[in-house]
């Protein structure tokens, strides 16, 4: 912990209480887990109106709201209109392995025909206040961390953010090359093997991810459950590890998800590179082009049609550049926004 840095809670200065909007028109309660129907159709319509390139599936936000860390009655929020219809939410989650930065991620939205209201302003609110609240909680006296990720196409997001002293401190791009034709060329890593996913290697690449990730900007060790969690999506037969033939450990991973939702939206079907991670005593080995190809060779075996990642844009590891050379190419944006406490 830094010497220069006042008490968690006086540097937070959470609020006994998050504010529940007011003269909204809309009824304020906590959200459950039979809330899902309507909140996918309000996600979709906020997704729609912000041209993001993807779509959240029914089955991404159960296992959010099932989430043994959200707290559903204090972490979360949704707005009623008269006839039942859910207009505007909120998450708040918090991180339960952050070490070196606490930090609370905010989410929300509020459906299109509801905007311009003022609705958007008072969520933002609530979840920075109810953020707070869950920093202070954690008693971790390190720095600390409020952050929204928005796609650089929500205008009316962005301005709402910047308004709410939210600043881009990261910026992330999504790539994709087609998998028609010839793939890269690659030169295998010497003493490396690829193998497909299976339970008995999960939790070795967990302890690889979270070495691989010591050295990456606003990444934190992720527990057990957090490893386990957001795998509504996940594709364990386009998820590959390399082994070390000589000592057996686990060199690095690639897990991939199936979002067969975004592929209309987008206009063709993709498999997505949801983490990818070398250790750092195997890097520059070639270890990183070995995984791609092994996920590109599998996506293409099922029909697919391209293969997509997201990276930082500062990515430590040359990451951006490698897949550059393997030619994926930038087609969509995101920014983190936060307020550094």
């Amino acid at each position: 912990m830094s010497t220069n840095l006042r008490p968690l809670a006086e540097r937070v200065d959470a609020p006994t209480v998050a504010p529940i909007p007011q003269g909204t028109d809309l009824t304020w309660r906590a959200l459950t887990t039979g809330d899902v129907a309507a909140l996918a159709r309000l996600v979709d319509a906020v997704e729609t109106a912000d041209a993001a390139p993807y779509r959240s599936a029914p089955e991404e936000l159960t296992e959010h709201l099932e989430d043994p860390a959200l707290d559903l009655t204090l972490d979360t929020l949704g707005g009623w209109d008269d006839d039942g219809v859910l207009r505007a939410w909120a998450f708040v989650d918090q991180p339960a392995g952050d070490t070196t930065v606490v930090r609370a991620f905010l989410s929300g939205g509020v459906d299109p025909l509801w905007r311009g209201r003022g609705i958007g302003r008072q969520v933002l609110a609530w979840s920075m206040a109810r953020g707070r609240q869950r920093i202070v909680a954690t008693g971790k006296e390190v720095p600390a961390r409020l952050g929204v990720f928005v796609d650089d196409t929500a205008a009316g997001t962005i301005a709402l953010l910047t308004a709410g002293g939210l600043t881009p401190i990261r910026y992330y791009s999504e790539m994709r090359r087609s998998l028609e034709g010839d793939l890269p060329v690659t030169t295998p890593a010497d003493g490396i093997t690829v193998l497909p996913w299976s339970t008995d290697v999960d939790e070795r690449a967990r302890l690889a991810h979270n070495e691989a990730f010591a050295d990456h900007w606003g990444s934190e060790p992720q527990t057990p459950e957090q490893w386990s969690k957001g795998r509504a999506m996940f594709a364990p037969t386009w998820s590959f590890v390399a082994v070390d033939e000589a000592s057996g450990e686990v060199a690095g991973y690639l897990v991939s998800g199936r979002y067969e939702q975004d592929w209309p939206i987008a206009g063709y079907s993709s498999g997505y590179t949801e983490l990818l991670g070398v250790r750092r005593a195997w890097r520059g080995r070639g270890v990183a082009s070995d995984l791609l190809l092994a996920a590109m060779l599998a996506y293409r075996a099922d029909g697919i049609q391209y293969a997509e990642l997201g990276v930082d844009t500062e990515n430590p590891s040359g990451a951006h550049g490698l897949y550059a050379r393997l030619g994926y190419e930038v087609f969509h944006g995101t920014t983190l926004r936060t307020i550094e406490l």
